[in-house]
């Protein structure tokens, strides 16, 4: 219990800081590289909470696609460096005021009394543990290969669709557009050519 509150804690306050370097850094590489440790945190906070698919999916999906392509676009635009300067200091007063105003909200759920707080109770049984279960992985294999197959399906015919319509537009050329031929070039003769003399 103790090894667990504290790996929440370290999750949480790693995330929120990785956050807050996301929309402060200057340099856009580095804000990329911190997204990619909010998302490795997050995850870790999902296995806490015995969601481990939905943790390889944020593994997978997020860090390992869309956070490396944001990675690839900023370095191969050369995106400049965003300097501080005087203009936008002014809008801090009210980023301050908006912060607060969203702390407060977030104290006033925590605290609400509607929200049933088990730690009232000196000693409770989590049963869910003591009966045989089914992983979660589980469930949504079977969910997804039994009660929506179909929706499966088409997803996957949608995929198909997509990657061949891709393919075919690489593929499809226009008469009008001038193309580089590799074997023309390479099969002509040097004595025809156009040569410039000093």
């Amino acid at each position: 219990m103790i090894t667990s509150s504290f790996l929440f804690y370290f999750f949480a306050i790693l995330s929120i800081v990785s956050a807050t370097c996301v929309i402060s850094s200057t340099n856009p590489i580095h804000s990329v590289l911190y997204l990619i440790l909010v998302f490795c945190s997050s995850s870790g906070l999902l296995l806490l909470l015995q969601v481990e698919f939905l943790a390889m999916v944020f593994i997978m999906i997020y860090v390992g696609a869309i956070a490396v392509l944001f990675l690839f676009v900023v370095m191969m635009l050369n995106v400049r460096l965003v300097e501080f300067n005087i203009n936008m200091l002014k809008y801090l007063p009210l980023g301050g005021i908006i912060a607060l105003i969203f702390v407060f909200e977030i104290f006033l759920v925590i605290n609400n009394e509607l929200v049933e707080s088990k730690s009232n109770i000196v000693g409770y049984i989590n049963w869910s543990e003591n009966i045989e279960t089914i992983t979660n992985i589980d469930s949504l294999g079977r969910l997804i290969y039994t009660e929506y197959f179909y929706l499966f399906l088409l997803a996957g015919m949608i995929l198909l669709v997509a990657m061949i319509g891709a393919i075919v537009l690489t593929m499809y050329r226009r008469a009008q557009i001038k193309r580089q031929n590799i074997y023309s070039q390479v099969s002509r003769d040097f004595n025809k050519t156009i040569k410039f003399s000093h």
